[in-house]
């Protein structure tokens, strides 16, 4: 009798990024910067935010932190990486209009405030706020999976694995 209790079936466990902001979600390829359009650091997905509010979208732990506020990496529970980057090109703000709310090594729950940005001080120096997410270790997991473009709000499952 022990002997087939060890072979219950195995659930595979989905891995699941929720929306770091409120916006539009667009394909990736339709972004005007051609290193995500082309997915060059991976695939992912693009929201355009209508608020400056950026959250985990997993549970997991800040690995990398641009001192500019503009882009973070996120190594989920389940291993997966992500890279959230805020806008194109906004590394050349040096951090104006970011705040920052989370430092290199800190432990975050899905959900957590990460960062806030002024979109419209983005917006004023000429900076498009597309907002990307990509999973940088997509080749552990195969497919990534997305949620269909349209209105997304922060916290909405609109990645997979």
């Amino acid at each position: 009798m022990g002997l087939f209790k060890s072979w219950k079936k195995q659930e595979v466990q989905e891995k699941a990024a929720f929306s770091p902001v409120s916006g539009e979600l667009v394909p990736l390829e339709t972004v005007s910067d051609a290193v995500f359009a082309e997915k060059s650091l991976g695939d992912g997905v693009a929201v355009i935010p209508t608020d400056g509010s950026l959250y985990a979208p997993a549970d997991g732990t800040i690995v990398a932190l641009f001192p500019t506020g503009h882009a973070l990496g996120i190594k989920t529970r389940d291993g997966v990486e992500l890279l959230i980057h805020i806008g194109i090109d906004t590394v050349a703000l040096n951090g104006k209009g970011f705040t920052v709310h989370v430092k290199p090594d800190d432990t975050v729950k899905k959900g957590q405030l990460l960062v806030n940005f002024n979109i419209e001080v983005l917006k004023g120096a000429g900076y498009d706020t597309v907002t990307m997410m990509l999973v940088s270790n997509g080749e552990q997991f195969g497919e990534v999976h997305k949620a269909p473009p349209g209105t997304v709000t922060a916290g909405e499952k609109i990645l997979w694995l």
